[in-house]
């Protein structure tokens, strides 16, 4: 009779796996930095809510970082004030983040000089923010050995940054701006645009009297009813098709009740 192989290492593999997980989850939550837990970390601001994730990127500078209420700093995300650590960078902060900014994992914000980041503003992973450039004068001197160009970036609230996108020192992005993914954004960007490109450029941009130009491909998303449950929503995955074309076209309050009872 053909005996079992390796019944005890697959429940012990199994064992070990969990228990691994468990540990990192722990580790996790115990190595985030928060105003409550900061740990080594001494943060200009940071409000209510706000937490950064573990494992942390390159963090440096941080009295002269100002960080908002309930933003989310993803995994290996870094934040650097200042050229190099242990600079007294004056009584200003040189990077400020807004509420509810949501930056994506292994991004970067590199603040050599002034960087400001506006509330509700979210980032993809990948990010590359930075106020300094190299230069490259000098054609007989290696670019790394020579002086940067500093110059502030501003990104304005509202804003979505798309994954791999690079924002280059002088960028002043106004509100609700879209950056399309691995755009490389430098100069001024209005209000209410959509960028995309290496050098990015403008290729759509709402207006009160025009709306947006070009016009959207797809019509906006349809907001969810006030009054409609968590338990109504839950109700809608159970129609079949039939059900909810029912459903889209009474567009009634209580519609969702009705359809329920009846299927």
């Amino acid at each position: 009779m053909p005996r079992s192989k390796n019944t005890f290492s697959s429940w012990r593999r199994r064992l070990v796996q969990r228990a691994v997980h468990a540990g990192w989850a722990w580790v996790q939550r115990t190595g985030s930095v928060s105003a409550e837990s900061p740990g080594r970390f001494r943060f200009g601001a940071m409000g209510t809510g706000t937490r950064l994730a573990f494992p942390l990127g390159t963090v440096f500078g941080e009295p002269w970082i100002h960080l908002g209420a309930h933003c989310i700093v993803a995994e290996q995300v870094t934040l650097t004030a200042g050229l190099m650590p242990d600079l007294d960078l004056g009584p200003d902060p040189i990077l400020r983040i807004g509420d509810g900014v949501v930056l994506g994992r292994g991004s970067h914000v590199i603040a050599d000089t002034t960087v400001t980041i506006g509330s509700d503003c979210y980032f993809g992973p990948y990010v590359y923010v930075t106020s300094t450039n190299h230069s490259y004068d000098d054609p007989h001197e290696p670019i790394g050995k020579q002086w940067p160009r500093m110059e502030a970036v501003e990104i304005g609230s509202g804003c979505w940054i798309g994954t791999g996108a690079v924002i280059l020192p002088g960028a002043r992005i106004g509100r609700n701006v879209v950056v399309a993914a691995g755009a490389v954004v430098r100069g001024v960007v209005p209000d209410h645009a959509v960028v995309a490109g290496a050098p990015a450029r403008v290729v759509r941009r709402w207006s009160p009297g025009d709306g947006w130009q070009p016009p959207l491909r797809t019509p906006a998303p349809v907001p969810i009813p006030e009054g409609v449950t968590p338990d109504q929503l839950l109700a809608l995955t159970e129609l079949d098709a039939e059900a909810a074309a029912r459903l889209a076209a009474l567009g009634a309050e209580g519609a969702v009740d009705d359809v329920r009872a009846d299927s």
